[in-house]
């Protein structure tokens, strides 16, 4: 990037121009709004970065330890979050289309001809499959638990990997789901238990079920964990403390259930106010940037297609049906296999510390 040389600030690509002058050490960077933390920048002098340590940014003004030489180019570089770093590994769903066009359909080609909305139908129907089981698309939210005890579903939810809470250390604990508990559809009853309807002679429904309320109001997960001589000893968070310890019961993290018709979470009374984060898969559609596929599962994306469109279009031998379906299963598996990310140094930690002896 080449750099400006003058007296003035000057916008160019979210950066900012000065010259030096060989005494001056502080520089009023400008920008609007003005990054927050010194990793907000990178700084330049002559074409070179200059090391962190050789300057100091506080509120909007740089300042070197040592002032440039009189004429040096000096430039400021705001690193913006649209930089996508990393966004490499990745292609967009614009670039699948326009290279299986190039690569499948045409004169002497296996395609010789297919509709741009049929081609970007089934890519993205491929990218939602490769979503649930393949790609990488997991996303996380972090938010504080209401004193409603419950939260709203994403948006784009389509299944759930893990809710946990932090520790003061920042470490998440796993909560599991409350199996045995739902927050069921309440129907409204008069006081002879006969349903109540209203004018269309549609049944009415409490917002909240007992079954809830009196899950929300229970404080079983923080009565003392040792005692079993209670007369709920086999109440949800308290079965499996004897005999036959039930792992994912023997924790007082507490626990969560989802109520996938009205879109929430509930969770029990002893996580209010704690920090949740939720890991969840998406369907993997959404914006151009957000419709990507990684490179490693690139070509089973072409296969999917491919074999999408003869399988579903009318004269298509047979012969030519099963070879792609063959094609597509082969490149789906070696994606999976890709994107495993298995590493034999990190697998040969792990076993070691399963191997270790426990003295008693």
């Amino acid at each position: 990037m080449a750099l400006f040389k003058g007296t003035q600030q000057q916008y160019y690509d979210n950066s900012k121009k000065f010259t030096g002058d060989g005494l001056t050490t502080a520089f009023v960077l400008g920008f609007s709004p003005a990054p927050l933390l010194e990793s907000d920048i990178d700084v330049f002098v002559d074409d070179t970065e200059v090391n962190s340590g050789d300057y100091v940014y506080l509120s909007g003004t740089l300042t070197f330890t040592t002032a440039p030489a009189d004429g040096a180019s000096i430039l400021v570089r705001e690193i913006n979050v649209d930089d996508k770093l990393g966004n490499y590994q990745y292609i967009g769903l614009r670039d699948i289309t326009n290279n299986f066009r190039v690569a499948y359909v045409g004169e002497s080609k296996i395609i010789s001809k297919a509709k741009i909305p049929d081609i970007n139908f089934h890519a993205q129907r491929a990218i939602q499959e490769f979503s649930y089981d393949t790609l990488k698309s997991e996303k996380s939210q972090e938010l504080e638990l209401p004193p409603s005890l419950k939260i709203k579903l994403p948006h784009d939810y389509v299944n759930y990997v893990q809710f946990s809470i932090k520790d003061n250390d920042g470490i998440e604990k796993i909560l599991y789901p409350a199996r045995k508990t739902s927050n069921p559809n309440a129907l409204l009853q008069d006081s002879n238990k006969e349903y109540i309807f209203d004018d269309d002679g549609s049944l009415l429904k409490a917002l909240d079920s007992d079954t809830w309320q009196d899950f929300k109001t229970s404080q079983a997960t923080n009565e003392d964990l040792t005692s079993t001589t209670r007369p709920d000893v086999d109440a949800s968070l308290a079965q499996g403390r004897r005999y036959g310890l039930t792992p994912e019961l023997a924790q007082s993290n507490g626990s969560f259930f989802i109520d996938n018709s009205r879109g929430y979470v509930f969770f029990t009374s002893n996580l209010v106010g704690e920090t949740i984060t939720i890991k969840y898969i998406s369907d993997g559609l959404g914006t151009e940037d957000e419709m990507r596929v990684h490179k490693f599962a690139e070509e089973a994306i072409y296969k999917y297609i491919a074999h999408a469109i003869l399988a579903t279009r009318v004269g298509t031998p047979e012969y030519i049906v099963a070879r792609f379906k063959k094609e597509k299963r082969a490149a789906l598996r070696q994606a999976k296999l890709r994107l495993s990310n298995l590493k034999i140094e990190e697998i040969n930690l792990i076993m070691k510390n399963k191997s270790k002896i426990i003295k008693h």
